[in-house]
């Protein structure tokens, strides 16, 4: 079975859309009030309706067309534009979005077209798994998953607002554990 049949399955059979990033539902009071948002690899889509319920205009992205079909199937009603892409072969735009989501999905090379997709001022949602591992979700193949502190230097540029890495340290059978976040910002002028 080739990777994309294998999502396409899994998106078919889950039982419903999946819970919101916790960088979103955490933090949803840093999200502008309107604008254009992107909710990139958005899968079957609960980020997207949060947003929309926000009244945002929200653009969702994923390669999965069964995933995309359940989102407009659940967003009777909300004005969710979906389209079917690769967004490594398809990065957004320069300056197109206030506010761009990713959750679950690293393609480190994508940072330079994600930062430069912001407008100025916008805000980037990244949430995606680290290398810890001890809840045993997230991938099993340690390139798709964040090394310590990483996340912090693929936002360099960007203005920190919220970060969030618990690693290994404490108790480990509380907090946020497996999960690297952050919420980072294009400076309102670029200087110079």
């Amino acid at each position: 079975m080739t990777p994309g049949a294998d999502w396409e399955r899994r998106h078919a059979e889950a039982p419903d859309l999946g819970a919101p990033a916790a960088v979103l539902t955490e933090n949803l009071h840093l999200a502008p009030r309107q604008g254009r948002v992107l909710d990139l690899a958005c899968g079957r889509g609960a980020n997207a309706l949060v947003l929309a319920e926000r009244g945002l205009e929200v653009h969702a992205w994923d390669r999965s067309e069964t995933a995309l079909e359940r989102l407009q199937q659940a967003a009777a009603g909300w004005r969710i534009r979906t389209q079917c892409r690769d967004v490594i072969e398809q990065p957004p735009a320069a300056e197109a979005f206030d506010l761009i989501l990713v959750a679950h999905f690293l393609h480190r090379p994508l940072f330079p077209a994600l930062r430069a997709a912001l407008r100025p001022g916008g805000l980037l949602f990244y949430q995606t798994f680290d290398q810890h591992r001890l809840t045993g979700r997230g991938p099993s193949n340690p390139e798709f998953r964040l090394r310590d502190n990483e996340l912090l230097t693929l936002c360099q540029g960007l203005a920190i607002r919220h970060y969030r890495e618990e690693a290994a340290v404490g108790d480990t059978a509380a907090g946020r554990r497996d999960l690297a976040m952050i919420i980072a910002q294009r400076p309102p002028t670029e200087p110079g």
